[in-house]
Order: C-alpha cells, then structure tokens, then sequence
C-alpha cells in the first residue's frame, strides 16, 4: 500500500521528534563523559599518593614481602567475590554484552565457589540467565555525586564478608574508556594483598633521597593506607564504568541520529516526489479540462 502525503507528513514528523531526543542524549552522555573522566584524572594523583604511602610505610619497616598464610582444604573452599560494574539503563550499545562476554570467560580461570556482586540491573539479568550465583546487586549511580555512597557500601559489605570468614578473595570487573576511542574490560584483584602486588609496590621508585618515617602507630597508619587504597580502587572501577558507559551510549546515539537523518532525506524526497506528482496530476487535469473546452467551442 503505498503512502499518502498525510501518512509521510506523519512519519517525518515523528522521526524529527525522535531526532531531538536522540540529540537530547548526545549531549548528556557527553556531558557525562568530561565529569567521569575528570573524576578519574583527580583520582590518578590521589592514588598515587595513597600508593606512595603504603610504599613509606614499607621501606620504614623494612618489610619486602608478603608473609603467605597456609592453605588448608577450607580456605580453599570458601566463597570467592565478583564484583561486575554494569548499566541500569539500555542504549548503551555492547556495552553490558562485552563484560558479560569476558567474565564469562575469566571465571573458568578462578578456583572456588563464586559469588557475584552486580552494579546494574542489566548486567544481572544476563550473568543470572546463564545461571550465576548472584548475591548482591546496587544501583548504578546516576551522577558523581552518587558514586562516594555506593563505594562506602561495598567496602562495608566486602569488611563483612571477610570478617565472617565467608570471602577472602575479590575480584573487581569492568569495562574502561580506552586512551583513543570505546572501552574495554579489565580485572583487578582487590583483595587479598599478594606477592604480586607487593612487587609492585617494591618496583615503584621513591620520588626523593630522603628515606620516609611513621609518625604514630605504624598499625593505625597502615590501616589507614590499605582502606583509601581500597575505596579509590573501587572507585576508580566505578567511574571508569560510568565514563565507558557514557561513552558507549553516546556512539549508540552518534549511529541512531546518523540512521534518523537518513531516514528524514529518504522521507523527504518520497514526500517531495508525491507531492510533485499530485500537483502534475492537477495540472494535467487542468490542462484536459482546458482542452476539451476549446474544442467544444
């Protein structure tokens, strides 16, 4: 059935309307976008003091490597924790598909019975369709100023968990704005503290030739160090997210206002062509009417 002009005017009229909440999500998502990742620039200086003064404390005590404990069947059949930064909300192109993709395929890697912590409902819907044991899930924050509660309430569900003994290990997964264009998904092994990470900090170059000192009690101090360690950790990981998910939503609005905008020229040239057409029909039949005429006369 082919359209008439009030079908196409109908069409057009609806697709610019589309048009504008298209846009309208463009310029949040970027908008979105420069807060997350000046939040995570902020937080690379904060984290490398924090870094920093774990490695003082280190090199006042002279302490150069992690004391393992001994592993027993138990400990090794306790929970292990992952914790997978998701979206509440759709539009956001692969970006759930891809997390869920690679810790689908890192959980073959980790020993033991897994408990998964979920930010987002888009994301739980997925891990749990595939029969995952999930066992907490958040919300998403929906700006910077939401994220600081979120973090605070994970690290009190982690400090929980390994005080009843039930979870030694987390694991933190999430997608990343990479340094070009689109994100990708890292992993980070939040806890325990390791050899690795100990390495890590041992190769770190103190920034002066001034050996660093404690002042006051080198267990408050330490403490201290390891739980602002541990919340700019997670919430790096929760910003990273939300910068990548941003970005993610605004290339699936980039493609949307591009497919719209060739969708309105193609209406527009059917409805230029219709309407040419009924106005040659009238004139035709003008032309006709005006031709019979002259002949009767």
């Amino acid at each position: 059935m082919m359209d008439t002009l009030e079908d196409l005017n109908r069409k057009l009229s609806g697709a610019k309307d589309i048009k504008s909440v298209v846009r309208a999500m463009k310029a949040m998502a970027a908008s979105n976008i420069t807060q997350y990742e000046q939040a995570v620039t902020s937080l690379g200086d904060y984290y490398h003091t924090v870094i920093l003064g774990i490695k003082a404390y280190l090199m006042a005590e002279k302490i150069q490597k992690v004391v393992a404990q001994p592993t027993n069947r138990q400990d090794r059949d306790q929970a292990v924790c992952i914790i997978v930064f998701g979206s509440d909300l759709g539009l956001v192109g692969q970006f759930n598909d891809q997390i869920f993709g690679y810790v689908q395929n890192a959980l073959q890697d980790i020993d033991g019975r897994k408990e998964i912590w979920v930010i987002g409902e888009r994301i739980q819907s997925l891990l749990a369709d595939v029969g995952l044991n999930i066992t907490k899930s958040y919300t998403v924050p929906g700006s910077i100023d939401a994220v600081t509660p979120l973090i605070q309430q994970l690290l009190i569900d982690i400090e929980e968990s390994r005080t009843d003994g039930n979870i030694k290990q987390f694991f933190v997964f999430h997608n990343q704005p990479k340094t070009s264009s689109g994100y990708e998904t890292v992993e980070q092994r939040l806890l325990p503290l390791d050899e690795k990470w100990m390495q890590d900090l041992i190769s770190i170059t103190w920034p002066t030739n001034k050996l660093p000192e404690i002042i006051g009690n080198p267990a408050d101090t330490l403490t201290a160090l390891i739980n602002a360690y541990l919340f700019v950790s997670v919430f790096k990981a929760c910003t990273e997210s939300l910068a990548a998910e941003n970005a993610s939503r605004l290339g699936a609005m980039q493609r949307a206002e591009k497919s719209i905008g060739d969708m309105l020229e193609s209406l527009g040239k059917k409805f230029q062509s219709l309407r040419q057409s009924m106005i040659d029909e009238e004139l035709f039949d003008v032309v006709s009417g005006f031709e019979a005429l002259k002949k009767e006369h």
